[in-house]
């Protein structure tokens, strides 16, 4: 039985108040989230305030150089996060019904996803659906499957290691992965390239690939060339790491139908090994736990139809 106080707190909560705590806890500081909010820094200091006011607990640390969510505070996010990914579900569930489709897709997406066969399922969707809209948002694929995992998010399109637990993965694509340097490298204009002159060269690398993370298998074809110990420069950006392979920071791999372009174009040029190269799986990522609008069901359907049909080798994109 409900004790007096836990009657009232949920009438007398500011929601608001864990809406502005949950975008503290995201960008990790009171600043950070007022720039973010568009308010000023002692609007959001008050704000958590009351919320701890509110609700009897300490649930951020606030000192000089030093911000840490409590234990409570932890758990409060977990909350407002679930919160939220409901709340974020209601305009496409409550869409108005009639003869077309409607509703709104929400897809969070790494930034190197090139993909022929997802852009045809997007085409052929939104030609079927024209009342349906989306958005993309571009995010690590640590913080795409936190997103999916709370409900904040139709699907999630990124790398796994391995497919954690409640969620439903599904292989979309495979992308080859090799090594490239820029025109300004001291081997772009060599006529003949051998394994052997990567050794001890400069490298520019993905944040996920490190030890057990999705890009491992590339991190070792690193360590295949004797590339140097250590990087020079790091992203989790594509593009990012495309800009600094191509201004000669170091060697970086990217995936071979993606670079390919600019290896036409002669802004990059492939090094060796040209053989055994690791093979990344990109997997559509979603929550069986979320209850999905008529549009995102839809969408689903249309994108594990495709995955379905189409062998995977066809999915699987060398250059």
């Amino acid at each position: 039985m409900l004790r007096p106080y836990e009657q009232r707190f949920p009438w007398q909560l500011d929601w608001n108040l864990l809406r502005t705590f949950m975008v503290v806890v995201e960008q990790r500081g009171l600043s950070r989230a007022a720039d973010f909010l568009g308010l000023k820094q002692p609007t959001i200091s008050s704000a958590l305030k009351r919320l701890e006011d509110t609700v009897g607990q300490k649930l951020i640390v606030r000192k000089p150089n030093e911000f840490k969510v409590t234990r409570a505070g932890q758990v409060l996010y977990s909350e407002c996060s679930s919160i939220f990914g409901t709340i974020s579900q209601l305009p496409s569930l409550i869409e108005a019904g009639g003869e077309e489709l409607r509703g709104h897709l929400s897809v969070a997406i790494a930034s190197h996803v090139i993909s022929p066969h997802f852009d045809d399922v997007l085409h052929d969707f939104s030609k079927c659906h024209p009342k349906v809209t989306f958005s993309f948002s571009v995010a690590e694929s640590e913080e795409i499957l936190a997103r999916v995992a709370q409900g904040r998010i139709s699907f999630g399109v990124c790398l796994l290691n391995k497919i954690p637990a409640g969620l439903k993965a599904s292989i979309l694509y495979r992308e080859y992965f090799g090594l490239f340097c820029g025109p300004q490298n001291r081997l772009f204009d060599n006529k003949t390239i051998a394994l052997s002159d990567l050794e001890g060269e400069p490298s520019v690398s993905f944040q996920t690939e490190a030890e057990d993370g999705p890009l491992e298998p590339v991190a070792k074809l690193r360590a295949r060339a004797k590339i140097a110990s250590g990087w020079r420069g790091v992203s989790s950006n594509l593009h990012e790491l495309r800009r600094m392979i191509m201004a000669d920071i170091g060697i970086g791999a990217l995936p071979l139908h993606v670079a390919q372009r600019d290896v036409d174009l002669g802004r990059l040029r492939q090094l060796p090994p040209y053989d055994d190269l690791p093979l990344v799986n990109i997997y559509l990522v979603s929550n069986p736990s979320r209850r999905f609008s008529e549009a995102e069901t839809a969408f689903l359907s249309a994108c594990q139809e495709a995955i379905a049909t189409i062998d995977l080798e066809s999915r699987t994109y060398w250059e």
